[in-house]
This record gives C-alpha cells, structure tokens and sequence, in this order.
C-alpha cells in the first residue's frame, strides 16, 4: 500500500463489492420494514377507527327509537349515556356531556363537516400531547313521509389513540432492529459473495505473477461455466502460447549462440596462421615494393581485428553457456591496473594521471581484471579528452575504480546502451577499432566478481565509468 495515500485501499475491488452488496441488502431490508411498518400502522388505526365508528353508529341507532324529536334534556343525556367513551350530544345549542367531553373540545373543522352534512365524519388531532380520534355524526329520523332526514341532533364522540401510538412506536422500533441487524448479516453475505468473486481474480493475479517471473508452466484450473471460468481459460490458452513462443526463442537463441562458438572456434586456428604470415608481412613490409608494403600493413591489421573480435565472441559465447570461471587470489590492486596499462604501453604523464593508493587488496581473477582495466582506460584514451584520471577507492565492503576523462562525454541518448553488445551510437559508423564486445565483457567480468559498472557524464564534462568491486570475495 501507498504510504501516502492511506485510504487508497478503498477504491479497492473487494471494498466495493462489500458496499455495493451491504447497501443493496440493507436499502432492500429498510424498504421491506418501512412498507411493512407503513401498512401495519395504516391497518391499526383503520380497524381501531372503523371499530369505534360503527360501535357509536350503532348505539346512536339502538337508542333513536327511544328519543322524542325535538328531544328533550333528557333524551340528550339518554344519548351521551349510551355512547361508551367520552362523548357530547348537542340540539340547537343545548349539550349533553358524558365523561367529561366539553362541547369546546370538538375541533371546528369536524363540527362544521357535521352540521352541513348527513355522513359520519370523523378527524385525528394531537390534544395536549395524546393523539385523539374524534367521530361526529348527524342524528336521521324519518319525517312525514318516512324519509330520513337530519333531526338536528349532533353526537360527537372520542377516544384515545395512545395504545394504537405505543404499537406503533413498538412496531417501529422493531423495524429499525430489523435494519441494524440485517447490516452484520448483509456484510456478511457481502464478505462470501466477495470471497467468490475475489478468488480467481486473485488466482489471477498471483498466476499472473508467476509468469512474469519466467514460471512458464503456470496453469489454473478452470471451475464452472461463467464468465470467471472463461478468463481462465483464456488465461490458460494465453500461458501455451506464451510459453511455446518463448521456447522457441530460447531454442533460437541457443542455436545463435552455439553457432557464433562454433564458428568462433573454428576461426580460431586458421586465424592463428593468419597473424603468424602477417607477423612476417610486417617484419618484411619495408622490403616490398610501396603498394605491396601498404597492402601487407592493410591485411595485417585487419587481420588483427578479426582475431581480436573472434576472441571476444569467444569470450562472451563462455558467459551466454556458463562456462566462465573465476581463477580468485589476493591482489593489491594498485599494482594491478598498474601492471595492466603498463602491458599496453600507457603510462602515467599529462594524458594518464593516476591516484592508486598502495595496500588496497582484495581476492580478483588477475586475468579478469586485466580484461575490465583495459577497455575502460583504453575507450577512455581513445574516445575521450585528455587527462585520464584513474582514481582508486575502498571502504570497509566495497572497492571502487573510477576512470573519468574531459571530453565531450557520451550521448545523453545512447548512455542507457554503452554496455549492450555491437550497440553503435552512430547506425551510419559501420567500422571501429574494437569489436563493438568490449565493454560487455568488462560488465560480464565486474558482475563475476559481484560487482558492476557504471557509466554516466560528469557534471564539468567528460564520461566517468565506475568498477565495483566487493572489498572480499570469498572463494566460490
């Protein structure tokens, strides 16, 4: 995980399947409690309501037959007694209360409803706190024709609705349990629907893995019909191909690379015979006649060359097969690249300056060495502006040779190639006066010895390389 971005995990597969999963099982089971809860409230109070409408319906009916019309005050209170619960009868401005019913207490709204009607009515107010469910209903009698019409009898009654409100609090709180508990189980279920899902992507992903680091064998098994299983699959296929292809280019590569020994070799001996006659054309060169001398020089040298770049295609076809080996001892490496440029004729003066230390040792294959010591002070003279330092380094783990010049330093654009083999920085140059293998041996040398090298352009100018080299190597 990103240090500097710590919530980075959560745009993550497996948080947003966990999401997506818990919202959608959570909005689910809240939708499923609100409309349960909805229709339990709704059904409550219509049956608690119509219970209580048609009960004073009914009384109001059973005792019709026992009032006079216009009543008196005691058919009033005859009326108001029948009624169970709180209720108040009211004639052209006369009442008649039972259960402490205040005319006063009727909402407007209901009285008038009542008085211009013939229906029940009936109204939910909060009185005080207490919800309150009110039923008016004008009293019919028949008139001389036997039609019902209103007699001008009002009744009003009450009843509290604080049961049915507790209920539904109860029933409320329930449905909110019901979401809260629902939670844990949906991230749950998530946390399994996730898992399945997460398997083979991870299977993936660690297969994946095993590929790029050259497990060519890797397989998955594939597992049902979906469309998971189908990506496996093709992973599958994908993995064949890949490591047909690659077989092939190793079966390639391996027949280049024992081509170039073979041919090497067996160049090997007639070039051997070639640099003996060139020897003797050289030594005779100024006994001939000046065409024959300048042709003879020519040969001479190319011959040169061409024994060089087969040595050197021996050399790295010894790497390409690992049959390279080190031949360790004791050196103080002073005197060694001392020894090495002194072999070639480079000595220190106003182009070579050397700052070698005495009593820097360390175990090196001598011949080795000589190989790396060679091409970095030798491309150094060649290619680069004089002077050439050589510096020596070493610390308590690791020993440094440093080799700098002050020319015009190496391409920008080619630096990241100066150790790739027959790598040209020019593609018009088709000549040099190497193989083009020399600093490939150096690195295939350094990293022998477990080390390497590094090349990179000083800040005043000029090319630096680097050899590292551990300060002791035990012995393999």
């Amino acid at each position: 995980m990103n240090r500097n971005r710590p919530w980075q995990w959560l745009s993550g597969l497996r948080p947003r399947l966990l999401a997506a999963f818990a919202l959608a099982t959570v909005l689910g089971a809240a939708a499923a409690s609100g409309a349960s809860y909805v229709s339990a409230r709704n059904t409550m109070l219509a049956t608690a309501q119509d219970d209580f409408m048609n009960e004073v319906k009914q009384r109001v009916t059973d005792t019709l037959s026992q009032l006079s019309v216009p009543p008196g005050q005691a058919d009033l209170d005859t009326l108001a007694r029948r009624i169970d619960g709180a209720a108040v009868v009211v004639y052209q401005g006369r009442s008649s209360a039972s259960q402490g019913l205040p005319i006063t207490s009727v909402p407007a709204v209901l009285r008038s409803a009542v008085g211009s009607g013939e229906r029940i009515q009936f109204q939910r107010v909060d009185l005080n706190g207490t919800p309150m469910f009110f039923v008016g209903m004008p009293v019919l009698g028949p008139d001389a024709t036997g039609r019902s019409t209103p007699t001008g009898i009002e009744v009003y009654a009450s009843m509290s609705l604080s049961d049915q409100q507790t209920a539904i609090e109860e029933l409320a709180r329930w449905a909110w349990l019901t979401v809260a508990l629902v939670f844990p189980l949906a991230a749950g279920l998530a946390l399994l629907a996730a898992r399945g899902v997460l398997r083979p992507v991870r299977q993936l992903n660690l297969a994946a893995r095993q590929l790029a680091e050259g497990k060519l064998d890797t397989r998955l098994r594939a597992r049902g019909s979906d469309e998971l299983a189908e990506l496996v699959a093709t992973f599958n296929e994908t993995a064949v191909a890949l490591d047909r292809t690659v077989g092939e280019l190793r079966e390639m590569e391996a027949a280049a690379r024992r081509f170039v020994a073979d041919v090497s070799h067996e160049l090997r001996t007639p070039l051997t015979a070639m640099s003996a006659v060139t020897g003797v054309l050289d030594e005779d060169a100024g006994q001939l006649p000046p065409d024959t001398a300048v042709a003879a020089r020519l040969v001479s040298a190319e011959t040169r060359k061409l024994a060089r770049l087969v040595q050197d295609l021996i050399e790295i076809s010894r790497f390409d097969t690992n049959r390279a080996d080190l031949q360790l001892d004791d050196w103080d490496l002073a005197t060694a690249i001392t020894d090495s440029m002194a072999a070639r004729g480079w000595r220190e003066g106003p182009e070579l300056v050397l700052d070698l230390p005495e009593g820097v040792s360390t175990r090196v294959d001598r011949r080795r060495l000589d190989v790396i010591v060679a091409n970095l002070v030798g491309n150094a003279l060649r290619h680069g502006g004089p002077p050439v330092e050589v510096k020596l380094r070493a610390n308590d783990t690791m020993v440094s040779v440093e080799v700098s010049d002050q020319g015009p330093g190496i391409d920008p654009a080619v630096l990241p190639h100066v150790f790739e083999r027959f790598y040209k920085a020019d593609s018009a140059r088709t000549r040099s006066d190497g193989s083009g293998l020399g600093l490939a041996i150096a690195l295939e040398n350094a990293r022998m010895h477990g080390g390497g090298i590094q090349a990179e352009n000083r800040p005043d100018g000029g090319a630096r390389f680097t050899l590292f080299l551990p300060r002791f190597l035990a012995v393999p």
